[in-house]
């Protein structure tokens, strides 16, 4: 079964620690409800961008947690 996986980096891609420990997720939606859900946590502890991986590979990113930003 694939694990999905959150990776937390700064704007120049240097991967940070999040503010809430995320867990792996067994579907992608799971993984987007709980980004959606924590993304404001996250962002105020320091992460600025995500990737979303299925197990090594990259599926999107990065992706912006700034709200201004499209």
């Amino acid at each position: 079964m694939a694990a999905w996986t959150w990776r937390f980096e700064k704007v120049d891609g240097t991967e940070v620690q999040p503010a809430v420990e995320p867990e792996e997720f067994t579907t992608q939606g799971d993984a987007e409800s709980w980004i959606g859900e924590q993304w404001k946590a996250l962002l105020e502890g320091g992460a600025d961008q995500v990737r979303l991986f299925e197990d090594s590979t990259e599926i999107y990113g990065p992706m912006s947690l700034h709200a201004n930003e499209a």
